[in-house]
Protein backbone atom coordinates (compact mmCIF):
# COMPACT_ATOMS: atom_id res chain seq x y z
CA UNK A 1 0.00 0.00 0.00
CA UNK A 2 0.90 3.72 -0.26
CA UNK A 3 -0.25 7.27 0.44
CA UNK A 4 -0.82 10.16 -1.61
CA UNK A 5 2.22 11.83 -0.63
CA UNK A 6 4.39 8.99 -1.75
CA UNK A 7 3.09 10.31 -5.60
CA UNK A 8 4.69 13.88 -4.12
CA UNK A 9 7.97 13.67 -4.88
CA UNK A 10 8.07 12.01 -8.47
CA UNK A 11 5.70 14.62 -9.41
CA UNK A 12 8.00 17.32 -8.10
CA UNK A 13 11.02 15.67 -9.67
CA UNK A 14 9.62 15.75 -13.25
CA UNK A 15 7.83 18.77 -12.75
CA UNK A 16 11.64 20.80 -12.20
CA UNK A 17 12.97 18.83 -15.11
CA UNK A 18 10.77 21.19 -16.93
CA UNK A 19 11.91 24.31 -15.52
CA UNK A 20 9.34 24.82 -12.74
CA UNK A 21 9.87 25.89 -8.89
CA UNK A 22 7.13 23.63 -7.36
CA UNK A 23 5.85 23.30 -3.97
CA UNK A 24 2.93 21.48 -1.95
CA UNK A 25 -0.28 22.40 -0.15
CA UNK A 26 -0.50 26.16 -1.35
CA UNK A 27 -3.63 27.22 -1.01
CA UNK A 28 -5.08 23.75 -0.77
CA UNK A 29 -4.14 22.55 -4.29
CA UNK A 30 -1.73 19.38 -3.83
CA UNK A 31 1.06 20.88 -6.25
CA UNK A 32 1.56 24.25 -7.19
CA UNK A 33 4.42 24.60 -9.88
CA UNK A 34 5.60 27.81 -11.23
CA UNK A 35 7.81 29.21 -14.21
CA UNK A 36 9.85 32.25 -14.05
CA UNK A 37 7.72 33.78 -16.20
CA UNK A 38 4.37 33.52 -13.83
CA UNK A 39 2.82 30.07 -15.86
CA UNK A 40 1.46 28.04 -12.91
CA UNK A 41 0.83 24.01 -13.47
CA UNK A 42 -1.32 22.88 -10.50
CA UNK A 43 -1.43 19.15 -10.10
CA UNK A 44 -3.69 17.47 -8.10
CA UNK A 45 -3.05 13.72 -6.60
CA UNK A 46 -4.77 10.41 -5.92
CA UNK A 47 -4.17 7.30 -5.53
CA UNK A 48 -6.40 4.95 -8.10
CA UNK A 49 -8.56 7.22 -10.24
CA UNK A 50 -11.90 8.78 -9.02
CA UNK A 51 -14.81 11.29 -9.45
CA UNK A 52 -12.88 13.32 -6.31
CA UNK A 53 -9.89 13.53 -8.50
CA UNK A 54 -11.90 14.71 -11.55
CA UNK A 55 -13.72 17.57 -9.19
CA UNK A 56 -10.57 18.63 -7.90
CA UNK A 57 -9.18 19.34 -10.59
CA UNK A 58 -11.84 21.43 -12.47
CA UNK A 59 -12.11 22.84 -10.04
CA UNK A 60 -8.32 23.89 -9.88
CA UNK A 61 -9.24 25.42 -13.50
CA UNK A 62 -10.43 28.63 -12.01
CA UNK A 63 -7.05 29.23 -10.95
CA UNK A 64 -4.39 28.15 -13.73
CA UNK A 65 -5.03 27.44 -17.28
CA UNK A 66 -2.70 24.02 -17.09
CA UNK A 67 -3.99 21.62 -14.59
CA UNK A 68 -2.96 17.95 -14.40
CA UNK A 69 -4.88 15.41 -12.04
CA UNK A 70 -2.10 12.43 -11.60
CA UNK A 71 -3.56 9.36 -10.88
CA UNK A 72 -0.65 6.70 -8.57
CA UNK A 73 -0.89 3.05 -9.17
CA UNK A 74 1.61 0.26 -6.84
CA UNK A 75 2.78 -2.49 -8.57
CA UNK A 76 0.03 -4.65 -11.47
CA UNK A 77 -3.18 -2.57 -12.01
CA UNK A 78 -6.03 -5.28 -11.85
CA UNK A 79 -7.72 -5.75 -14.61
CA UNK A 80 -11.00 -5.14 -13.36
CA UNK A 81 -9.68 -1.73 -12.36
CA UNK A 82 -11.91 1.78 -13.46
CA UNK A 83 -9.02 2.51 -15.22
CA UNK A 84 -8.56 -0.30 -17.44
CA UNK A 85 -12.32 -0.50 -17.93
CA UNK A 86 -12.86 2.95 -18.87
CA UNK A 87 -9.45 4.38 -19.62
CA UNK A 88 -10.18 5.69 -23.02
CA UNK A 89 -13.05 7.13 -21.99
CA UNK A 90 -11.17 8.96 -19.10
CA UNK A 91 -9.06 10.33 -21.64
CA UNK A 92 -11.94 11.89 -23.38
CA UNK A 93 -13.29 13.04 -20.20
CA UNK A 94 -10.01 14.84 -19.46
CA UNK A 95 -10.10 16.27 -22.65
CA UNK A 96 -12.88 17.72 -22.76
CA UNK A 97 -12.46 19.47 -19.17
CA UNK A 98 -9.68 21.04 -20.23
CA UNK A 99 -7.65 18.70 -17.53
CA UNK A 100 -4.00 17.44 -18.14
CA UNK A 101 -3.86 13.57 -16.72
CA UNK A 102 -0.27 11.91 -15.46
CA UNK A 103 -0.19 8.44 -14.71
CA UNK A 104 2.52 7.75 -11.38
CA UNK A 105 3.65 4.24 -11.26
CA UNK A 106 5.48 3.17 -8.13
CA UNK A 107 7.41 0.19 -7.71
CA UNK A 108 9.13 -1.65 -5.43
CA UNK A 109 12.66 -0.78 -5.58
CA UNK A 110 12.67 1.13 -8.43
CA UNK A 111 12.13 4.85 -9.36
CA UNK A 112 8.34 5.96 -9.82
CA UNK A 113 7.42 6.50 -13.45
CA UNK A 114 5.48 9.26 -14.74
CA UNK A 115 3.37 9.14 -18.24
CA UNK A 116 1.83 12.20 -19.26
CA UNK A 117 -1.67 10.93 -20.72
CA UNK A 118 -2.61 14.30 -21.94
CA UNK A 119 -1.90 17.83 -21.69
CA UNK A 120 -4.37 20.39 -20.99
CA UNK A 121 -6.44 21.27 -23.61
CA UNK A 122 -7.45 25.17 -24.77
CA UNK A 123 -10.54 24.69 -23.37
CA UNK A 124 -10.33 27.59 -20.79
CA UNK A 125 -13.19 28.56 -18.56
CA UNK A 126 -13.87 31.33 -16.70
CA UNK A 127 -11.41 32.45 -14.61
CA UNK A 128 -11.37 33.72 -10.72
CA UNK A 129 -8.64 36.20 -10.87
CA UNK A 130 -8.92 37.09 -7.36
CA UNK A 131 -8.45 33.34 -6.25
CA UNK A 132 -5.09 32.79 -8.78
CA UNK A 133 -4.05 36.23 -7.18
CA UNK A 134 -3.88 34.89 -3.87
CA UNK A 135 -2.17 31.59 -4.58
CA UNK A 136 0.69 32.90 -6.38
CA UNK A 137 1.32 35.95 -3.56
CA UNK A 138 1.07 32.74 -1.39
CA UNK A 139 3.80 30.95 -3.01
CA UNK A 140 5.89 33.57 -3.08
CA UNK A 141 5.94 34.27 0.00
CA UNK A 142 6.10 31.24 1.45
CA UNK A 143 9.61 30.09 2.29
CA UNK A 144 11.25 26.75 0.82
CA UNK A 145 9.06 23.60 0.62
CA UNK A 146 7.61 22.82 4.20
CA UNK A 147 5.02 20.77 3.31
CA UNK A 148 4.18 16.95 1.47
CA UNK A 149 1.90 17.19 -1.16
CA UNK A 150 -1.41 15.37 -0.91
CA UNK A 151 -1.03 15.39 3.05
CA UNK A 152 -4.02 15.38 4.96
CA UNK A 153 -5.49 15.88 8.75
CA UNK A 154 -1.66 17.58 9.67
CA UNK A 155 -0.74 21.24 9.78
CA UNK A 156 -0.23 22.94 6.62
CA UNK A 157 2.88 25.40 6.65
CA UNK A 158 1.20 28.66 5.47
CA UNK A 159 3.51 31.91 4.83
CA UNK A 160 1.01 33.29 7.47
CA UNK A 161 2.44 30.10 9.64
CA UNK A 162 6.16 31.19 8.76
CA UNK A 163 5.82 34.39 10.20
CA UNK A 164 4.03 33.67 13.47
CA UNK A 165 7.02 31.08 13.80
CA UNK A 166 9.34 34.03 13.44
CA UNK A 167 7.60 36.66 16.10
CA UNK A 168 7.31 34.04 18.58
CA UNK A 169 10.99 32.15 17.82
CA UNK A 170 11.91 35.84 18.67
CA UNK A 171 10.14 36.71 21.79
CA UNK A 172 11.07 32.98 22.86
CA UNK A 173 14.66 34.46 22.94
CA UNK A 174 14.19 37.93 23.98
CA UNK A 175 10.86 38.25 25.90
CA UNK A 176 8.66 40.63 25.81
CA UNK A 177 9.01 43.03 22.86
CA UNK A 178 7.34 45.96 21.37
CA UNK A 179 5.20 45.38 18.09
CA UNK A 180 7.71 47.49 16.16
CA UNK A 181 11.01 46.36 17.38
CA UNK A 182 9.54 42.71 16.33
CA UNK A 183 8.63 43.87 13.08
CA UNK A 184 12.27 45.17 12.95
CA UNK A 185 14.43 41.98 14.17
CA UNK A 186 12.11 39.63 11.98
CA UNK A 187 10.99 41.77 8.81
CA UNK A 188 6.87 40.72 9.30
CA UNK A 189 6.06 43.73 8.56
CA UNK A 190 2.53 43.09 9.85
CA UNK A 191 3.55 41.91 13.25
CA UNK A 192 1.40 44.07 15.25
CA UNK A 193 -1.40 43.29 13.53
CA UNK A 194 -0.20 39.30 13.78
CA UNK A 195 0.35 38.97 17.61
CA UNK A 196 -2.84 41.25 18.35
CA UNK A 197 -5.25 39.26 16.04
CA UNK A 198 -3.38 35.88 17.78
CA UNK A 199 -4.70 32.86 15.40
CA UNK A 200 -3.05 30.42 17.08
CA UNK A 201 -2.87 31.53 20.53
CA UNK A 202 0.83 31.63 21.00
CA UNK A 203 1.12 35.49 22.03
CA UNK A 204 0.10 37.42 24.93
CA UNK A 205 -0.05 41.46 25.16
CA UNK A 206 1.26 42.53 28.27
CA UNK A 207 0.56 46.35 27.60
CA UNK A 208 0.01 48.29 24.74
CA UNK A 209 2.14 47.74 22.01
CA UNK A 210 4.13 45.00 24.15
CA UNK A 211 3.82 41.16 24.14
CA UNK A 212 4.53 37.73 25.10
CA UNK A 213 4.32 33.99 24.72
CA UNK A 214 2.16 32.13 26.08
CA UNK A 215 2.63 29.04 28.07
CA UNK A 216 1.64 27.12 24.87
CA UNK A 217 3.40 28.54 22.77
CA UNK A 218 6.67 27.35 24.59
CA UNK A 219 5.52 24.18 24.36
CA UNK A 220 4.04 24.20 20.16
CA UNK A 221 7.64 25.96 19.07
CA UNK A 222 9.05 22.74 19.86
CA UNK A 223 7.05 20.80 17.24
CA UNK A 224 7.92 23.38 14.47
CA UNK A 225 12.26 23.34 15.76
CA UNK A 226 13.29 22.36 11.82
CA UNK A 227 10.81 25.07 10.28
CA UNK A 228 12.45 27.60 12.87
CA UNK A 229 15.87 26.48 11.70
CA UNK A 230 15.11 27.19 7.81
CA UNK A 231 13.76 30.31 8.44
CA UNK A 232 16.01 31.84 11.26
CA UNK A 233 19.39 29.98 9.98
CA UNK A 234 22.24 30.39 13.01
Amino acid sequence: MFNETDLYTPVKAFLKTQGYDVKAEVNNCDVVAKKPDGTLVIVELKKGFNIDLLIQGVERLALADNVYIAAGFYGPIAKGSIWNKRRRGILKLCKRLGLGLMMVRLHVGKDANIQVLLDPSHYVPRKNSSKAGRLKKEFDARVGDPNAGGATRTKIITSYRQNALRCAALLSKSGALKANEVKQQTGVEKAATLMRNNHYGWFEKVERGIYKLTECAETELKEYADEINNLIPK
